[in-house]
């Protein structure tokens, strides 16, 4: 007769096992106990919970014992386990930047920044969250992404955005829209109070991201009001044409009042010049034009690139598209001089920009040296 002998799952003592209630089988384990107390404690054992902080087993029995972080139920001992947890969060928190990319004019490259700024954060190494703004929905469509639930309904819904975030790659995530986002203007129309922070209260329980970014509509609108509220910072497209800087001066106006009127400082990270081509003297103007503006805050320009526009079409970054081309390095400037922006604090100094009543000089298009085609 062949003896069996194990060690008790619950006080390690080496014993021969006798009786049926000595073995407990489970999916995941097999359990065994030397005595019946064993038994008894491994089963009470079962219904505790996990102290998140310092791994304590203890029963669930007042309110303040469970608390939702990051979309996760989390469970605390004691009071002094819970504040510690919460004084981590709310430092992480303070630490993570906030970038609203907006441009009330359309075409002048917001959603490709967004895209490559939020991929090329994540492939620096830190954690980065895309948020799209815009009903048409094309951070998903650039990134080939297909998600059962958007931010419409985090905004309308109130659905926690843990659930609704969906994973593009190592550090990357992503929270994307799509036409429903328009019927979520609407709502937050006809909200009666509060309607410019609602995404800010939805996205309160968020903290485990060194960046958010948010891809933003062409238009005042109170989706990108949402989005100014919850910013820390704004990052502005401009295109390198005549229109462009033209309309450099309503976001201005739209930052004041989101200033004096919502009562939220934003700053300006930085504005940074789309489709430049080296070769015209409207880039030229049009850079040397913001710089005397935004001194500097302007940031390394993005140069007109055939790869910047083939990658959405293969459901990709820049950088996993073409990972060599200008479009590529331009992107990395730009990542390299928002990190370091944010690294040095200079971000949280607010930039007093006093535009001329007038726009820009036009310049004389005969006059500008548009030769061949734009370099790939």
């Amino acid at each position: 007769m062949t003896v069996s002998i194990h060690d008790c799952s619950v006080c390690s003592t080496t014993f021969e096992l006798r009786f049926a209630y000595q073995v407990q089988r489970t999916p995941a384990n097999v359990y065994h106990f030397c005595s019946q107390r064993c038994h008894e404690e491994h089963l009470l054992s079962a219904s505790k919970k996990e102290c998140g902080v310092c791994n304590n087993r203890f029963d669930l029995q007042f309110a303040y014992q469970q608390a939702q972080v990051d979309g996760e139920v989390r469970y605390f001992c004691s009071n002094d386990c819970r504040s510690s947890e919460m004084s981590a969060v709310n430092q992480r928190q303070r630490r993570m930047r906030r970038i609203a990319v907006l441009n009330q004019k359309g075409g002048t490259g917001k959603t490709t920044t967004s895209v490559n700024l939020a991929a090329g954060l994540a492939e620096a190494g830190h954690r980065t969250l895309l948020i799209d703004l815009d009903a048409q929905g094309n951070v998903g469509v650039s990134l080939g992404l297909n998600a059962r639930r958007t931010i419409f309904h985090v905004l309308v819904e109130g659905a926690h955005p843990a659930d609704c975030i969906v994973n593009v790659s190592e550090n990357f995530d992503a929270l994307v829209s799509n036409t429903s986002l328009a019927q979520a203007e609407v709502r937050l129309v006809n909200t009666p109070r509060n309607r410019f922070k609602v995404l800010a209260d939805r996205m309160a329980g968020i903290s485990n991201y060194d960046f958010i970014i948010m891809d933003c509509g062409p238009s005042l609108s109170v989706l990108n009001q949402n989005a100014l509220t919850y910013a820390d910072h704004i990052i502005i497209p401009v295109s390198c044409d005549y229109l462009s800087l033209v309309g450099v001066k309503q976001i201005l106006r739209t930052l004041k009042k989101v200033n004096e009127l919502l009562l939220h400082p934003v700053s300006i990270l930085g504005v940074v010049p789309t489709f430049f081509d080296v070769r015209t003297r409207i880039s030229v103007e049009a850079v040397s034009t913001l710089k005397s503006y935004f001194k500097d805050r302007v940031l390394p320009p993005i140069r007109i690139n055939t790869r910047l526009k083939e990658a959405p079409g293969h459901k990709k970054t820049i950088f996993e598209y073409a990972p060599d081309s200008r479009g590529s390095q331009d992107y990395r400037r730009m990542v390299k001089a928002v990190v370091d922006f944010c690294d040095s604090n200079q971000a949280d100094v607010p930039v007093s920009v006093e535009m001329e009543t007038g726009p820009p000089p036009a310049v004389d298009p005969q006059e500008e040296a548009n030769v061949g085609t734009p370099a790939i």
